[in-house]
């Protein structure tokens, strides 16, 4: 046990360190933080209500406004403000990312967990099932299966975690393979401890930073998924997201009239926290594949 400890304790020691020495790393945590705070806080940050149309003193609409002290980024052909609208999507945006996150992590989790630790026609089927997931086009899945349910937040979800989970469980199972012939773990079948307690109790503390670290490639992905499938007209129409606002703006031809500061400010947002995954994968390559670095 103290074995198992020690070993769980240096893999954490490893994961601080490595975010502090590789700049790729602390870029996408410290922009995964950056917009979990205006999450938190958007409803002091923003202005106005996002869906709210706003008028001028003279009682016209606040349309197409350019970017000023009243409206910092200017207001939608509709007189919505769009930096209210930025921030509350920064809040829709993690919504969908970590709830995906965290139902890619636990179905991923237990599928690598059982794979890898009892093998055999239990490891053939879960992977098989795993390579089907991986061949079908990930996009393309979440468009249909969203425009087959119904536009909301949730089917975004599920539709992600149906594919994405394939990629948490294979890593999670190569890890199983190493963890489950260590020593502790064949002194707690000595010692009577059942599989179900051997896998939740002594395995999966050794392989839940791994999940977690694969966790935060999924938010970005299922936030880009999201704005893809607002965009295109299939997301929710009640609440804001980026993607909400480039489909609006696209709509009403924002880019014709030279609208920059209504449709750049959210597809810089979107490549920013996509992007952000990329760089904490990036900074604990050698974290995860250590023979990277021989």
């Amino acid at each position: 046990m103290e074995i198992k400890r020690e070993a769980r304790a240096g893999f954490l020691t490893r994961v601080a360190a490595m975010a502090l020495r590789d700049r790729f790393a602390l870029a996408g945590i410290a922009i995964y933080l950056f917009f979990i705070v205006i999450a938190l806080l958007a409803d002091r940050i923003a202005t106005h209500d996002p869906l709210e149309i706003l008028f001028r003193s003279n009682g016209r609409v606040a349309a197409n406004m350019q970017p000023g002290a009243s409206f910092l980024l200017g207001t939608t052909n509709l007189g919505r403000d769009v930096f209210s609208q930025l921030v509350f999507g920064a809040r829709s945006a993690l919504i969908v990312g970590l709830s995906a996150a965290v139902v890619v992590v636990a179905i991923g989790t237990i599928v690598g967990l059982l794979a890898g630790y009892f093998g055999g026609w239990v490891d053939s089927i879960l992977m098989r099932a795993g390579d089907i997931a991986l061949a079908i086009p990930f996009l393309p899945f979440v468009i249909v299966l969203t425009a087959f349910l119904r536009p909301s937040t949730t089917n975004v979800i599920i539709a992600v975690a149906a594919l994405l989970w394939a990629n948490t469980a294979r890593v999670v199972r190569a890890q199983v393979l190493t963890v489950r012939e260590r020593a502790y773990i064949e002194a707690a079948r000595v010692t009577g401890a059942g599989n179900a307690r051997i896998i939740f109790v002594h395995v999966a503390p050794n392989i839940l930073p791994i999940s977690f670290l694969y966790g935060s490639i999924v938010v970005g992905w299922a936030i880009f998924a999201e704005a893809t499938v607002s965009f295109i007209g299939l997301g929710p129409t009640d609440s804001v997201s980026w993607g909400f606002m480039l489909q609006d703006a696209f709509v009403s031809q924002a880019l014709s009239r030279g609208s920059y500061y209504w449709f750049l400010p959210p597809g810089i947002c979107i490549m920013l926290i996509v992007s952000a995954g990329f760089f904490i994968s990036r900074g604990y390559e050698e974290l995860l594949f250590p023979k990277l670095r021989d």
